[in-house]
């Protein structure tokens, strides 16, 4: 038997990164000078939060469907709250948060149909990478000041652009997935 926090523990981290993201937007929306660079460090921290639930889960042998539904969800409240906020800041592109909603409204249909057939489809490689380019991006944009004279925007804003075409290649790995897992017994 597990003692009780080390049960909650991957929960609690998965719901902590969801929490995070009203907290960046007040961030952002205050107006400080240095809003950028703190809603940056608190992204970087709501995004270690995402390897870390996996990896207490599996330490502590207490993986669930909950947590398999949760994790993504949680990683798109963080991720599209701030990419809708670098979009207000004129950032990022339209067309760039037009893929991403769309992608994962689509991949969102999708799961809920595989729920419904008892099915659980996990994280793909492709979205894997999608979110870690996703992870390192965001704060470059959030901060968006060069760093040590290294154009760190430009290095986000051309990583964000990788990452929506990790982001529709995972979309088509995970339809491809969805449609084997149907044919097979």
């Amino acid at each position: 038997m597990h003692s009780s926090w080390k049960h909650n523990l991957p929960t609690w981290l998965t719901y902590s990164r969801a929490a995070l993201a009203p907290v960046i937007l007040g961030v952002l929306m205050s107006g400080w000078s240095w809003s950028g660079w703190a809603a940056a460090i608190l992204f970087i921290l709501g995004s270690l939060t995402d390897w870390f639930d996996g990896y207490f889960a599996r330490k502590y042998n207490v993986e669930s469907n909950m947590g398999r539904l949760m994790d993504p969800i949680s990683d798109k409240i963080l991720v599209l709250s701030a990419i809708i906020m670098l979009l207000a800041m004129g950032r990022v592109d339209p067309i760039m948060v037009f893929l991403f909603l769309a992608r994962d409204i689509f991949i969102g249909g999708i799961r809920s149909v595989a729920a419904a057939n008892n099915m659980i489809i996990g994280a793909k490689p492709f979205g894997k990478w999608k979110t870690a380019f996703q992870m390192v991006a965001i704060p470059c944009l959030l901060v968006y000041e060069p760093l040590f004279k290294i154009p760190i925007a430009d290095i986000g804003y051309y990583g964000l652009w990788v990452s929506v075409v990790l982001s529709l290649l995972s979309g088509a790995e995970y339809t491809i997935g969805y449609y084997k897992s149907r044919v097979q017994p």
